[in-house]
């Protein structure tokens, strides 16, 4: 298996995604860019991330054979074996660098980390063995992204503030949109669009439940008009891109917790947090983020 093989593979495209959920767990947990444990978080989520990637298309070899026959498995480039061993032990290193945050670096919580790390790969895995034909996979796609705020708190704090909490529900509910849209991709249109509404909470809680200064503002207007600008392509017949729609919405996770991390004080990670969305798209235009 080659490189590029490895990196489609991965969708490592929408990697900085998961970089940004790391960095929002950790302010809505107190914490901040600066705690000792955030090498080993990033590591270990990027390596959740690569396992869980690398397992949806082990999962879903035959499907894909009838209906995305250029993935990297039914066009022959790597064995689903291969994958499915690859994924597996990518779970177990990210439960294992968890574990290593939590009991071998300083102010360390414990096997908390790890704890949610074993939830988090147990979510992983089903949504991966049955999502295709499961009504309830949306939700538990979000509850994969939830448990990275999760982790993340868990890190630093056993007592997670209710902030935390809040804000993995607004994630989980972007979350579900973004992954009902997902599920109609082969078919590139969406059948029904309630679902969708619920990519509007973000921005009720945000504007009804915190504090909103100037630069919060900013990127609230910034995250509605690229919400706005990916419905766009689900909703008007003369531009229906649903492929299009969902790799837009991916990139807007990161101008979410740049909101969430804004909304909580800090606004200069939360500036950081932001560069995560034109680097998801630049990598997007490289390989191909679904």
């Amino acid at each position: 298996m080659n490189i590029q093989v490895a990196l489609r593979l991965g969708r490592v495209s929408n990697l900085p995604t998961v970089w940004t959920n790391v960095l929002a767990g950790l302010t809505l947990a107190g914490a901040g860019a600066s705690t000792p444990q955030i090498a080993a978080l990033m590591l270990s989520m990027t390596l959740f991330y690569l396992g869980g990637m690398y397992l949806n298309d082990a999962f879903d070899a035959k499907i894909d054979a009838a209906e995305r026959p250029e993935r990297p498995i039914p066009s022959g480039q790597v064995s689903a074996r291969t994958v499915f061993y690859l994924g597996f032990a990518m779970l177990a290193l990210g439960i294992a660098g968890l574990a290593c945050a939590g009991k071998q670096l300083p102010d360390g919580t414990g096997w908390a980390p790890a704890i949610a790390g074993v939830a988090l790969a147990a979510c992983i895995i089903f949504y991966n063995w049955n999502h295709k034909n499961n009504p309830l996979g949306p939700l538990v796609m979000g509850a994969c992204r939830m448990l990275i705020y999760v982790a993340a708190g868990l890190v630093i704090t056993t007592a997670l503030p209710q902030g935390l909490y809040f804000g993995a529900g607004v994630l989980l509910c972007y979350l579900i949109g973004l992954t009902f849209a997902a599920k109609q991709e082969n078919l590139n249109q969406i059948t029904n669009l309630w679902p969708l509404v619920l990519l509007g909470v973000p921005f009720a809680y945000v504007a009804g439940a915190l504090d909103v200064d100037g630069a919060t503002m900013l990127i609230l207007a910034a995250f509605l008009l690229w919400v706005l600008y990916a419905l766009s392509f689900l909703v008007f017949p003369s531009r229906i891109n649903v492929p299009r729609a969902v790799i837009s919405l991916l990139a807007g996770i990161c101008l979410l917790d740049a909101l969430l991390i804004a909304a909580s004080g800090e606004t200069s990670l939360a500036l950081f947090a932001l560069l995560g969305f034109p680097l998801t798209l630049a990598f997007q235009r490289w390989i191909p983020g679904t």
